[in-house]
């Protein structure tokens, strides 16, 4: 059963970090509802995996159908508008002079987290839920604890209401999101979180590696790979299985 009883709303991307704060959420609320966004991604294959996800989810484990929610997707083209990156046009993913990598969007979880407590608000949810990290992430300043903090005052002070902003992941791990995903569902959320979300910059889902689909070089398989082998060696080390 929860252990709130309020409702939720997850930002949903379909990849493996909002697929698992997915299920954390769904073992903590009453409603869980989502928000995607379209904004010109190049790898755009993730939307049609996030209703894949969706879709098997609620047969993870018993009462999750039960409490996920409804499904909101937003077009936000802007960010292509805005100038290019390695996530929106066909660039280079690599490091800028500034120290941060090609595939930054400015601003794009800010938009994305701004628009999520506008259509919170309209639905009455107050808890907000997204998947950054700090930990092992691709340097995005948008994705650090502080910057979470301070957007949720902002949005509280803006829209005057008492948003929580959870950041399940923010402190873990690649590794201790595996982790996180076969404490919060078992092997089988864990077996949908390979086969089914979506992590790769490049969009590529016909090459599939023991820790899911990817081109297996990008910096997202580079660290969902790693973090692959930490859990199945962390496993091993404790007589456990995959």
């Amino acid at each position: 059963m929860p252990s709130c009883d309020g409702n939720a709303l997850v930002i949903f991307s379909g990849g493996q970090d909002s697929t698992t704060c997915l299920g954390w959420a769904l073992n903590r609320f009453r409603t869980v509802a989502t928000i995607g966004f379209h904004y010109g991604q190049r790898h755009d294959v993730e939307m049609q995996c996030r209703q894949d996800v969706l879709a098997a989810i609620g047969d993870v484990r018993p009462g999750w159908k039960a409490h996920l929610g409804t499904d909101t997707v937003v077009e936000m083209g802007l960010f292509r508008e805005l100038g290019e990156t390695a996530l929106t046009h066909d660039v280079a993913i690599e490091m800028g002079r500034n120290g941060l990598p090609s595939t930054f969007v400015p601003g794009r979880n800010l938009m994305f987290l701004t628009a999520a407590a506008a259509c919170a608000y309209r639905q009455g949810i107050r808890h907000l839920v997204l998947g950054v990290c700090e930990t092992d992430f691709s340097g995005y300043p948008d994705c650090r604890d502080d910057a979470m903090k301070a957007m949720q005052v902002a949005l509280n002070l803006g829209m005057e209401s008492r948003f929580v902003v959870h950041t399940p992941l923010m402190w873990l791990t690649k590794a201790q999101t595996w982790d996180m995903a076969r404490d919060e569902g078992g092997q089988d959320f864990v077996e949908l979180v390979l086969e089914r979300s979506h992590t790769c910059y490049k969009g590529v889902r016909d090459v599939r590696h023991p820790w899911g689909y990817g081109c297996g070089t990008c910096p997202a398989c580079e660290l969902r790979r790693a973090g692959w082998d930490a859990y199945v060696v962390g496993h091993a080390v404790h007589g456990e299985g995959r």
